[in-house]
């Protein structure tokens, strides 16, 4: 089919909102990252998601929501620290996981009986929803493992010919996808890390726990409450392996193992060699997240093979930005010292 890439007046809103309503997916602006979205109480047009961006059918989807009000026909149970969670960062990025309602068909949620639900800050995407009038279930809009997109551009690259429309916003503000989290009593359990960090959780609940399927590798036959846990994801076709230690550590390292199509990604500061290629990623945490996954898609445009990232922050969204590029680098990460 042909892809049209579209401005989002008002015309084209309706137009998609149209596409939506009519089964079919429809790429859509969110701060985070561009989101595929189809009707998330249509098994059939949820479908289409997993087939355009061949995904596994056991990966959760998250369900986009125009306005708190939606949010209590798609959980049974709301309990208080959630609407705690709702009040103080919602709208933005950051996703609540709740027992779903039987109006969210399995395929939506995963197979599994809860379901994550996000309200975006993206005006254009709480337009879209209101226009459709249900909330709508959104992956990032890009092939099942390659690097999420952030702009209308990726979105095109990725699925041309497989979706017949991207509102196109511009690119987004946040980088990272969101903050995944879910609730045992007080507790929140950060599933996966994103803008909204462990601190400022921590406003909300005294008690933060971090899932373990944050920083370890988690079974495929293993059943996840959150996208992203499991499968290599965010990866580009070059070989990427995450380099923890001093920047002398780092040139040192990659200076031994330098080729013609080896690059580096470093930070914004860093002096190494002009033997090695290198690409800057950011100098803080909030520009890594801005930036990582179009560095990531530029590394397979420039036909990089082998790839040496300097390792990112854990603090602050810099989790985020250091949980993406492990599992970009399939966990692959060499320390100085060992």
């Amino acid at each position: 089919m042909e892809t049209k890439v579209l401005k989002p007046t008002k015309k084209n809103v309706k137009y998609c909102a149209k596409l939506i309503k009519d089964g079919e997916v429809v790429g859509m602006p969110t701060e985070t990252v561009y989101g595929l979205a189809a009707n998330a109480f249509d098994e059939k047009a949820v479908n289409k998601i997993f087939e355009a961006k061949m995904r596994p059918a056991d990966n959760p989807l998250i369900v986009h929501i125009a306005d708190i009000s939606m949010l209590k026909e798609l959980t049974t149970s709301i309990p208080d620290i959630a609407l705690a969670v709702c009040e103080k960062f919602w709208p933005g990025p950051v996703t609540i996981v709740l027992p779903k309602s039987d109006k969210i068909p399995l395929v939506t949620s995963g197979g599994l009986d809860t379901v994550g639900i996000r309200l975006p800050s993206n005006n254009v995407a709480r337009e879209l929803i209101k226009e459709c009038g249900f909330p709508l279930a959104a992956p990032s809009a890009n092939l099942s493992g390659s690097p999420s997109p952030t702009t209308a551009e990726h979105v095109y690259d990725d699925l041309n010919g497989r979706i017949p429309a991207i509102l196109d916003d511009g690119s987004c503000s946040v980088g990272v996808e969101s903050t995944v989290i879910s609730f045992e009593n007080d507790i929140i359990r950060l599933l996966r890390p994103g803008k909204i960090s462990v601190d400022d959780l921590k406003t909300v609940a005294s008690n933060v726990i971090i899932d373990r399927g944050v920083l370890e590798v988690i079974s495929n036959d293993a059943k996840v409450k959150s996208p992203g846990m499991k499968y290599k994801h965010y990866s580009p076709k070059a070989d990427v392996t995450l380099v923890s230690g001093s920047v002398e550590f780092f040139e040192k390292y990659v200076s031994e193992r330098n080729s013609e199509n080896t690059y580096a990604l470093i930070f914004d500061n860093d002096n190494i060699s002009d033997d090695i290629k290198s690409i800057r990623y950011g100098g803080n945490s909030i520009q890594q997240a801005e930036r990582i996954f179009s560095v990531l898609r530029e590394i397979d445009k420039i036909g990089a093979e082998k790839v040496y990232a300097r390792c990112p922050s854990k603090e602050g969204v810099g989790l985020a930005v250091y949980n993406r590029m492990l599992r970009a680098a399939g966990f692959k990460v060499v320390k100085e010292g060992d």
